[in-house]
């Protein structure tokens, strides 16, 4: 963590491509609350190598992977220490109907509210 007050302040983003449909359509908004740590099932902001990506962390005996929700998307599996979790997705908006997630929580990182 740091010591900048604004690390901590959430953040929206627009989603720009498909590959996390139907869960986050393309042109929504997601909530991102700056973290470095999360549950196995959590949609995640990640950054792997130079490429930041928006997927699902999943967190499995066999090694980590980040999952796109539209299989159309091939996953990245994680070698350990090559991911670093930027932030996670706390809300989505659509048309300005709301739902919320719940990172922390192990094994579904999504709940409705």
């Amino acid at each position: 963590m740091t010591q900048d007050c604004s690390y901590n302040e959430l953040h929206a983003l627009q989603v720009l491509d498909d590959s996390m449909e139907p869960e986050f359509p393309k042109d929504c908004i997601i909530v991102i609350e700056p973290s470095e740590v999360c549950a196995s099932g959590a949609y995640v902001i990640a950054t792997v190598g130079e490429e930041r990506w928006f997927r699902q962390f999943v967190k499995q005996e066999s090694g980590d992977k980040l999952v796109a929700v539209n299989p159309d998307y091939p996953e990245i599996p994680l070698a350990a220490g090559s991911c670093r979790i930027e932030g996670v997705i706390v809300q989505r908006n659509i048309r300005r109907k709301i739902k919320h997630y719940h990172p922390y929580q192990a094994n579904h990182g999504v709940a409705l509210s």
